[in-house]
């Protein structure tokens, strides 16, 4: 089987490489009947954010996918969820991601609770292997990507994901309308 992949990165079976994954996203990619179909990648983390990663390694905005924490508090209860988004649109936190937890208001998950609580890095945090109570929101334009590249859990590395099974990822809820359109002109 072919790994997803792009000229300009040097794919490697993911199950195999494991030293290039967070713990928790290496055990939710061994237990996920589809984890035998990513790719990592090892990038320099000087270049992990996505402004950066394009650039040098000439990944495609509509092909990386952000991951983004939000939360928001209903009746006394938290709800957090984990918006995944293509780089070249925004979550809609204030309206789309607001009504669908539920929540007057939602705001972006502090970086470092962010971080303690899903157990990876910041940069590299990704929707495989977070804190089950947490939702996972894919925006359906990340579908359409033959190759989504995701975080990693680390931010010295990448996943390639066929596009089509990101929202077959454990927990993930495809969203029509999750982002909206930057204005990159």
């Amino acid at each position: 089987m072919d790994l997803p992949a792009f000229p300009s990165l040097t794919s490697l079976p993911a199950l195999e490489r494991t030293d290039l994954l967070a713990a928790p996203v290496a055990a939710a990619l061994a237990a996920w009947p589809h984890g035998d179909r990513v790719a990592v990648v090892e990038i320099d983390p000087a270049l992990a954010d996505t402004a950066a990663m394009t650039e040098a390694y000439a990944v495609p905005l509509d092909a990386s996918a952000n991951c983004v924490v939000v939360s928001g508090r209903r009746d006394g209860e938290e709800r957090v969820a984990a918006c995944v988004v293509r780089a070249d649109t925004r979550a809609d936190v204030n309206n789309r991601v607001k009504r669908l937890l539920h929540v007057r208001k939602a705001s972006f998950l502090p970086t470092e609770r962010a971080v303690a609580e899903s157990e990876m890095e910041y940069g590299g945090i990704t929707p495989i292997g977070l804190p089950a109570p947490w939702r996972v929101l894919v925006d359906a334009r990340v579908l359409a990507a033959d190759v989504a590249v995701l975080g990693s859990g680390l931010r010295r590395s990448k996943l390639l994901v066929p596009g089509a099974l990101v929202g077959d990822l454990p927990g993930a809820e495809v969203v029509a309308d999750l982002a909206l359109a930057l204005d990159l002109g």
